[in-house]
């Protein structure tokens, strides 16, 4: 399904040391850069060990967002896409702080699990980079992460995301400012415990270019390069004297070196430290740093969606390789589905989307176990690795995984009333469907109408058809129950 293409395209990246707007205009498959914002917030910074984000932290995240707000406003939801990463995976006090960062943004937040975050890097780096047959490594240091890829041409082959970015190793190895022998030590071998689980797929072996992105890496090329420790870009002999200056400074207030700016320095020990770690344990010589980053990973990504490229397309359609779901079946309840919404007057197309997707993936967990088998999808689709999809999208096909049979009142989600109108909609869409096209073959409905108004649904279908299909019928008489449970009026007929 494609969506209505835009001629200029916006990424908002919500990172854990930065924030950063991406305008750029489209003209056919390029992106041409418009305007770019930058912010150094440190969200990482204001969350406690108690996992909470402080309200200093996200006085300054909710400020930068109203002005990140006043440029993107005028463009549709659609050309914007709001990712969210590291910090705001673990702050448990996230849901709350992104309700209100969405006012002031004035677009939806989605957050992306690490392997995603990933993805979007690597995404945002190959489309800058020359053409080439090498397999590259990428590194990217954030402010709370550190993702890792190796891939070739436009494709990661292996994603990783490791939870130490500069800003959580410099408030945990560097916090009063003191740099000496002895910290960077232990925090240089503790970046090297973290790469050593996931070393075997990311070793020298697998790669032929390493590059590195974003701030961290672009900081440490400039000190290398302006200090004359480095011709090009970042090499394992210039990291050994930047180390030596530390030591040699002492403090990160008394740290003087060409090209350290005043918004990097209070983070710059701990991304060396990653770095530095990295290297060493990878076998790093030489690493060029790319002028992109996520943040164009999620334009081309969002320029995909317009261009028959949309990754979740792809991951839909592995998935349903993958789990050997029955195709025919999977088609047949797409299609009753998809008239019914359009019975009942049709959704956005974001609704269409996920009605899609629910449907063609309906019975995925039937590869685990056909006792429980909505049971077994729904934590499926909230927990594997889908590219191109956000945590939130994860959840809500895992829903509609869970709630597409059984009582619903056993689902929290419904018990508590807390399911919006439209995903309880896109609810009754997919039971039903099921239910029509349970004996696997094409139900046959010319004509079928749907009501659905407030707390009151109703399907009505041909004249006949329910006495020729007692089984169905039984199945229908069934759900008037199970929705009464909720305090929903179901009538059929």
């Amino acid at each position: 399904m494609n969506l209505k293409p835009y001629d200029t395209l916006a990424a908002v990246d919500l990172g854990s040391n930065s924030f950063r707007l991406e305008v750029a205009r489209v003209s056919g498959d390029q992106l041409y850069p418009l305007d770019s914002l930058k912010e150094t917030v440190r969200l990482a910074g204001g969350l406690g060990d108690d996992k909470q984000l402080d309200e200093t932290a996200q006085a300054r995240a909710l400020a930068c967002l109203h002005r990140f707000g006043e440029r993107l406003r005028g463009l549709s939801p659609e050309a914007v896409r709001c990712i969210g990463t590291s910090t705001l995976r673990i702050a448990r006090n996230a849901d709350a702080f992104i309700a209100r960062a969405e006012i002031a943004l004035g677009h939806p937040i989605e957050i992306v699990a690490g392997r995603e975050e990933a993805r979007l890097v690597y995404l945002g780096v190959a489309h800058s980079l020359a053409a080439s047959p090498d397999k590259r490594l990428v590194v990217d240091i954030g402010g709370g992460s550190t993702e890792l890829i190796v891939g070739q041409g436009l494709k990661p082959h292996e994603r990783e995301s490791l939870h130490m970015g500069c800003v959580n190793f410099s408030q945990r190895f560097f916090a009063t400012g003191v740099i000496d022998k002895a910290a960077l030590k232990v925090a240089e071998v503790t970046a090297r415990l973290e790469v050593e689980r996931i070393a075997r797929k990311f070793s020298k072996a697998n790669w032929q270019q390493a590059i590195g992105s974003s701030g961290t890496a672009r900081a440490l090329r400039e000190i290398l390069e302006q200090n004359g420790w480095s011709a090009s870009g970042i090499t394992a002999d210039g990291l050994a004297q930047l180390r030596t200056q530390f030591i040699k400074a002492g403090h990160i207030d008394t740290l003087q070196l060409a090209g350290l700016r005043n918004d990097r320095r209070p983070v710059i020990a701990g991304g060396f430290a990653i770095m530095a770690g990295v290297f060493a344990e990878l076998g790093i010589e030489q690493m060029a740093v790319a002028e992109t980053a996520m943040r164009e990973g999620i334009l081309y990504d969002l320029l995909g969606r317009f261009h028959e490229k949309d990754m979740r397309e792809a991951t839909v359609d592995e998935f349903m390789r993958r789990y050997h779901i029955d195709v025919q079946q999977a088609t047949r309840v797409k299609r009753v589905a998809q008239k019914l919404l359009a019975a009942c007057g049709g959704g956005d197309e974001n609704d269409e989307r996920f009605l899609d997707w629910a449907a063609r993936l309906h019975e995925i967990g039937l590869s685990v176990s056909h006792g429980g088998y909505h049971r077994h999808a729904g934590y499926i689709l909230e927990n594997a690795d889908m590219p191109g999809f956000s945590r939130t999208d994860q959840a809500r096909l895992a829903l509609l995984m869970r709630a597409q049979r059984g009582a619903l009142t056993k689902l929290s989600a419904f018990a508590s009333g807390a399911v919006p109108d439209r995903d309880r909609l896109l609810v009754w869409l997919l039971r039903q469907a099921v239910i029509l096209c349970r004996s696997r073959a094409d139900p046959r409905l010319p004509d079928v109408k749907v009501e659905a108004s407030g707390k009151r649904l109703h399907l009505s279908l041909p004249e006949g058809w329910l006495e020729r299909r007692p089984l169905t019928h039984r199945a229908l008489e069934e759900e008037i129950g199970h929705w009464q449970a909720i305090g929903m009026k179901y009538t059929f007929g």
